[in-house]
């Protein structure tokens, strides 16, 4: 192994320790070029994470090695990176880094992260997120195609509500559509929002979209998976580098992109000279805080005038009032039939 590097960034040292470690042995990108990649969209990555509770997805030894997410900050934290304090629904809390500054995230990069998971919310408020984070996921027989029909469909719902949304690829086949808001309601309120939204989109389009919890029942749609909204989940920032052999990264992008957009052309090798030509496309999010009124009054007529109340938590997650039963539709027919 080489020596390790030292990287001036902004008023730190950051040292990166084995810069030559292979990460991704198909592309043979190294350490130092995650680092070196993170730096070169540093004002990006920074807006995206800045302030924000941040779940590390490690890969210590690249991306054929073995990986955990680390909430938790590492015990060798530098003195200045703070933390914020976040608590989970079982009841119990960690103290996640939050990033203010670049040399933050090359830091974060030395120790094998990837993928960067904020929390939609800042430190001095984590109860009370400041972005709606819509999540479409092609499900098998869908690709990135559908993800975009369902896109444009989505940018309409979200207009009729006074809303505006920012897009980037996943890193995959899927889009993210993220909403920035006024941090005034609960994740509870924000998740009703979502699957607000997630209805009327499935509503336009039931042909192509679901909010079916279950994947037996998806079929071959988009999965506007809401449970992304709800506490302690996260989803991959934009300019993360995703742990697949190609070294993909989620990439912003404008809305009239999206039909021409390769997801596949956006990696740790080509992100560099685009961010160098067209910047941060999501820069301007910073400047708005869009209100949930109107979702929550939609999610409300649905529930009195069509009897939809809420949808099913991830499995993981304590049982929430209102909530339906937590059984998969072909286990719960079976015991029915058993009675």
């Amino acid at each position: 192994m080489a020596e390790a590097l030292e990287l001036t960034v902004g008023e730190r040292t950051v040292r990166v320790s084995n810069p030559n470690k292979v990460y991704f042995p198909e592309r043979g990108f190294t350490k130092a070029d995650v680092v070196h990649y993170y730096l070169s969209v540093g004002d990006g990555i920074l807006r995206v994470l800045r302030d924000r509770p941040t779940t590390l997805e490690r890969y210590p030894d690249g991306v054929g090695g073995e990986s955990f997410f680390q909430k938790r900050a590492p015990k060798n934290l530098p003195d200045w990176i703070p933390t914020g304090r976040i608590s989970f629904p079982s009841g119990r809390h960690a103290d996640e880094i939050c990033p203010t500054e670049t040399a933050a995230v090359a830091w974060a990069a030395n120790l094998g992260c990837l993928t960067f998971h904020p929390w939609p919310v800042r430190r001095d408020d984590t109860e009370h997120p400041d972005e709606l984070r819509i999540d479409l996921d092609p499900q098998p027989g869908t690709d990135y195609a559908d993800a975009v029909r369902a896109a444009h469909e989505l940018r309409d719902v979200l207009d009729g509500l006074g809303l505006t949304g920012w897009p980037k690829t996943s890193g995959g086949r899927g889009l993210h559509v993220f909403v920035p808001i006024a941090p005034e309601w609960t994740f509870v309120q924000v998740r009703r929002s979502a699957i607000a939204i997630a209805r009327e989109l499935e509503r336009r389009d039931p042909a192509h979209v679901t909010t079916a919890w279950w994947k037996e029942e998806r079929g071959a749609k988009i999965f506007v998976d809401y449970n992304q909204t709800a506490r302690d989940r996260t989803i991959a920032s934009a300019y993360s580098v995703r742990p697949r052999p190609q070294a993909p990264v989620s990439a912003p992008l404008r809305w009239d992109e999206l039909d021409s957009a390769v997801p596949a052309d956006f990696d740790l090798a080509t992100m560099p000279g685009r961010y160098a030509e067209v910047g941060d496309l999501h820069a301007d999010m910073e400047e708005h805080a869009f209100r949930l009124d109107a979702a929550l009054e939609l999610a409300a007529r649905d529930e009195a005038e069509h009897g939809l109340g809420d949808l099913p938590y991830p499995p993981d997650h304590p049982k929430m009032a209102g909530e339906p039963k937590r059984v998969q539709p072909s286990r719960a027919k079976k015991e029915k039939q058993g009675e």
